[in-house]
């Protein structure tokens, strides 16, 4: 069980674009959290803010001078087709974890102290959802701790893919990846090899934001840049990843395929402490014939492995991912949990809803797939 917090107790409700002034002690609770987020960076969420955050606060748990709890969430007004108020744990297309930022020491008495706080605020949401939460992990076992004795349920929960080696470094690939596969992977890249000399570079820090140009150019001319979905033709999107990256620094990384001086893959990857993130990736289309995108990803894992101080790689990728599924063999298990804040008779009704809420999302998803 866990203690009540001591007295210097102080818990703010904050509009994210008003936590200018705390960014230093945000800083720190962000670099020694029980579990880190990088989307939960300053660096990273100042930079997302105009583009996915303007209606985003932030639930700032203080104990004394230091900054324990970090909580990002929106409050949509409308679900169910109703008036009903849900808060909304901040995630976006570009930052798919919802993992709060706590102080290690006093994690599960900051979870706790921030649920008492919402149930006691009139005008706050009696019902939370705080999404893309992983179910394994000390998060996750300080969570479900405090929910033990709470309304709760569990929605959404999938699997993705997750390179979390341990002391099993050397030779991870041969294991992972079938013989046949690899043997196949060997040939393109042989044959890639045959129209010019093929190697990786990395950036970060500096270099990093003209290295994403080649990045943003890639995705620009593949099938999001057909879609109009690609950052560089969007003045905001493209803004956005330009400011994270820089704001990032080091935690950032600019990986490129090179074909000569040309660049035909490129991704990107995040690091918080010993998490690191694969955030994106994309490849030159017209060189699809050798996989340049797998190659590249290859090339990557390996460089991962060899960083010792590199634990936990969180491949930010969709649920049974057709390229990534076949190079990690571990899985990331993640969750939206469902919170009643104040004890009432119609949580079980408003879980149901939610149930068919979501239901209605999958069937609509999986009609428009058959056009």
């Amino acid at each position: 069980m866990y203690a009540p917090l001591a007295s210097g107790l102080r818990i703010d409700w904050r509009p994210l674009a008003a936590l200018d002034d705390v960014k230093d002690e945000w800083r720190t609770l962000s670099a020694r959290a029980l579990e880190p987020n990088v989307f939960y960076d300053p660096a990273f969420a100042f930079a997302a803010a105009p583009v996915f955050g303007r209606e985003v606060g932030a639930g700032l748990i203080w104990l004394g001078a230091r900054l324990v709890g970090f909580f990002p969430a929106t409050i949509t007004r409308r679900r169910y087709g109703l008036r009903r108020p849900v808060l909304v744990g901040w995630t976006h297309p570009y930052a798919p974890l919802g993992t709060p930022l706590v102080a290690a020491e006093v994690a599960q008495e900051t979870i706790a102290a921030w649920l008492d706080h919402l149930a006691g605020k009139a005008d706050m949401p009696d019902l939370m959802l705080l999404p893309m939460v992983p179910q394994n992990g000390p998060f996750a076992t300080a969570l479900n701790s405090v929910l033990r004795t709470r309304q709760h349920a569990l929605f959404g929960s999938h699997q993705r893919a997750l390179l979390a080696p341990g002391m099993q470094r050397s030779g991870y690939l041969e294991r992972a990846v079938g013989g046949r596969t690899r043997k196949e992977w060997r040939r393109q890249r042989r044959r890639l090899e045959d129209k010019g000399a093929v190697s990786m570079v990395s950036t970060s820090g500096n270099g990093a934001t003209a290295a994403l140009d080649d990045f943003l150019a890639l995705e620009a001319g593949g099938w999001k840049g057909r879609a109009g979905t690609a950052a560089r033709d969007d003045a905001k999107l493209g803004e956005f990843m330009r400011g994270a990256v820089a704001g990032l620094a080091d935690k950032a990384g600019i990986h490129r395929l090179m074909l000569g001086d040309r660049a035909i893959a490129a991704a990107i990857t995040l690091r918080s402490r010993e998490y690191g993130w694969f955030w994106k990736i994309a490849y030159d289309e017209a060189w699809a014939q050798f996989s340049p995108g797998v190659l590249l990803a290859l090339e990557l894992t390996e460089k991962l492995l060899r960083d010792d101080g590199l634990a936990h790689i969180d491949s930010c990728a969709t649920a049974n991912h057709p390229m990534i599924d076949r190079l990690w063999d571990e899985r990331l298990t993640l969750a939206d949990h469902f919170v009643g804040i104040r004890p009432t008779r119609g949580f079980f009704f408003w879980r149901q809803l939610e149930t068919l809420r979501r239901a209605g999302v999958t069937t609509a998803k999986t009609l428009l797939g058959r056009h």
